[in-house]
């Protein structure tokens, strides 16, 4: 005993230990931040997954929570979520779903569960809680979206126009899944080239100008005995076609711009007494597609989409106008009507693959004309043009360049779009599907408000 108590005083005496013994202590609260850490990362991974699995399950449920009881929107939602979320580590879920139509219909669906922890249970914490919701909303938000796809002759290269049908039948898929019901979202398609395809049915309508198709289509007549068929003969005169012959492709209206110009072709304002307010009429060999209008005919819209060819020029400004004109109706285009108990969302998906070569005015449909770039986006005149007027009015634009070709960055795209995170340059013709995809996952949140 003598001997032990002898050995108690040294170690209590001693100080050759007090280093590891200070750090020994120091490290509990060190490995506790790091435990912590662990535990919160854990919790936050299970946060993520679940909050996507009940936008999920909002989003099933929308589709028929109008004839659903309480009961039976509680038991749907539980059995849904449980079939799609699979992760044992997280406790005590509980999910629940409410609908109602006081302001338009919605689904609400709540979840909550906690992730045991690790570390954090030496502190006091033994779970860690996780609250999510999400909604989906109809009957208030509906959704308008209008397709600019260049189908000009290098879309032919590349399996560009192979791999745009593919990714523009995806999007359709995916906006036709997002709509609950026949009007909740509209699509039209504009394919362009140097011109657009504003349908023939509109030759007698007045809002076409004729002025140039006139002098070019036509026959000479002439009376008597004149050795002159043509405009040497004092009794001759031309007589142009009859205009049920044009095929309906008309190129940019308005005049050269200056001090006067209205600059009709950066703007969706309906023809009026000045001509130059009108549409051109024009009668090229290779006149694209008709424009489709917005519609819900989600199989003629793939109808169309099979029918897209390659040729011509590119004339982005044209086919950007032209979609902003589907999605607000007026002239040559009729959008359906709206109702006013709705907030719509308006946006225009405009691709291409090449650089702007040629309009009604510049250009040699070969190499980039800066004039042409200048009608859609002027950064001389701080981003004047289509693209500025069409945001200004709500409109969301999504920009893709297909730059299979190695040409420079589009910044006239890049500026155009709504937003840096709204433009994509892909360098190879399948990286389209995934693009669009992305698009359209980004449109169809237009159902759900987390």
């Amino acid at each position: 005993m003598t001997r032990l108590h002898q050995y108690l005083k040294l170690f209590v005496s001693g100080t050759s230990g007090n280093v590891a013994i200070t750090f020994a202590l120091a490290s509990l609260p060190l490995v506790g931040f790091v435990g912590s850490a662990i535990d919160f990362s854990r919790a936050n991974a299970a946060k993520t997954a679940m909050q996507a699995a009940v936008d999920s399950t909002a989003l099933a449920l929308s589709r028929d929570a109008d004839s659903l009881t309480a009961a039976e929107i509680n038991i749907k939602a539980n059995a849904y979520f449980k079939s799609i979320f699979i992760r044992p580590d997280v406790k005590g879920i509980v999910i629940t779903g409410a609908y109602s139509n006081t302001t338009g219909s919605k689904v609400v669906v709540n979840g909550s569960g906690a992730v045991d922890t690790t570390f954090m249970g030496a502190l006091g914490f033994e779970h860690l809680p996780i609250n999510v919701s999400s909604t989906a909303a109809w009957g208030i938000n509906k959704l308008r979206v209008a397709l600019a796809l260049d189908v000009t002759g290098s879309m032919a290269e590349d399996g560009k126009m192979p791999a745009l049908k593919d990714a523009a039948k995806a999007l359709l898929k995916q906006l036709q899944a997002a709509a609950r019901g026949p009007g909740d979202i509209y699509v039209s398609i504009v394919p362009f080239a140097r011109y657009v395809n504003i349908g023939k049915a509109n030759f007698t309508k007045s809002l076409i100008d004729w002025t140039e198709w006139d002098k070019q289509h036509g026959t000479w007549e002439c009376s008597g005995n004149s050795s002159y068929n043509n405009s040497h003969a004092s009794n001759c005169r031309w007589k142009p076609d009859d205009h049920s012959k044009w095929e309906g492709c008309v190129s940019d209206r308005g005049d050269i711009d200056g001090p006067s110009s209205q600059n009709y072709d950066q703007k969706v304002l309906p023809p009026n007494s000045d001509t130059s307010s009108e549409y051109p009429a024009e009668q090229p060999d290779g006149c694209p597609a008709t424009i489709r209008q917005l519609t819900y005919d989600w199989d003629e819209l793939n109808r169309i989409i099979d029918d897209l060819r390659p040729e011509g020029s590119t004339n982005q400004p044209i086919g950007l106008v032209w979609a902003w004109q589907t999605l607000v109706g007026g002239g040559a285009m009729v959008s359906p009507p709206k109702d006013t108990k709705s907030v719509y969302s308006e946006a225009i998906i405009l691709m291409s693959d090449g650089l702007n070569t040629q309009n009604r005015w510049y250009g040699n449909g070969a190499s980039q004309s800066s004039q042409v770039d200048k009608r859609m986006y002027d950064s001389s005149r701080n981003g004047s043009g289509t693209c500025a007027n069409a945001k200004d009015a709500g409109i969301i634009i999504y920009t893709i360049q297909v730059n299979t070709g190695h040409d420079p960055t589009s910044k006239l795209l890049r500026d155009c779009a709504s937003g840096r995170d709204k433009f994509t340059e892909i360098k190879s013709a399948h990286q389209m599907v995934a693009v669009f995809e992305s698009i359209g996952s980004a449109l169809s949140k237009l159902h759900l408000a987390n």
